[in-house]
């Protein structure tokens, strides 16, 4: 039968691409967020402490949707580059290709004018992770030059022009 906006609907009240969807239902969802700051001038990649999710995925078909927002503050000619970790196993790879970096984004500042905003950064990535155990997901980075943070912005000037901002992981079981 039809409906009022042309979505088909079978006999038994399922619309017919739910019906012929192979799995995707939420099994759950795990998810931290901090509100603190967190900062760091380290060259090499270290993990970001307190930004981390744990999952148990129910079956080893199960698909891990990760999902991230990170606020990140950072001053004049300041590279970033951030990695994505289900334990201590790098995913969200792109082609090695030279000197670059193989993570999963990077922000450069254009100038001090970057300085005075906490800039948004949100990212999705589907892990297959095939395991029934918990795993932890995580986050590494470094910077070329200077400290980055995050949850604030690089000039933290305390008036009401200059940020806060929470950062969260989130970890969602998709069942397949």
């Amino acid at each position: 039968k039809g409906s009022d906006d042309d979505v088909l609907t079978l006999a038994s009240g399922v619309p017919s691409w739910a019906a012929s969807a192979a799995g995707g239902k939420v099994g759950q969802v795990q998810y931290t967020q901090i509100t603190d700051t967190e900062e760091t001038t380290s060259t090499s990649y270290v993990t970001i402490p307190t930004l981390e999710v744990t999952i148990t995925p129910s079956a080893t078909t199960s698909k891990i949707l990760i999902q991230g927002y990170l606020a990140v503050g950072y001053g004049a000619s300041a590279h970033t580059l951030f990695q994505l970790f289900r334990d201590t196993t790098q995913i969200a790879l792109g082609d090695a290709a030279g000197s670059r970096g193989q993570d999963l984004f990077g922000c450069r500042s254009d100038g001090a004018i970057m300085s005075y905003s906490a800039w948004p950064f949100a990212f999705q990535w589907v892990d297959s992770p095939s395991s029934t155990s918990a795993i932890t997901y995580t986050f590494k980075w470094r910077v070329n030059t200077a400290t980055v943070y995050l949850g604030r912005a690089y000039d933290s000037t305390d008036n009401s022009n200059y940020n806060r901002s929470p950062c969260q992981i989130a970890a969602t079981e998709i069942l397949v």
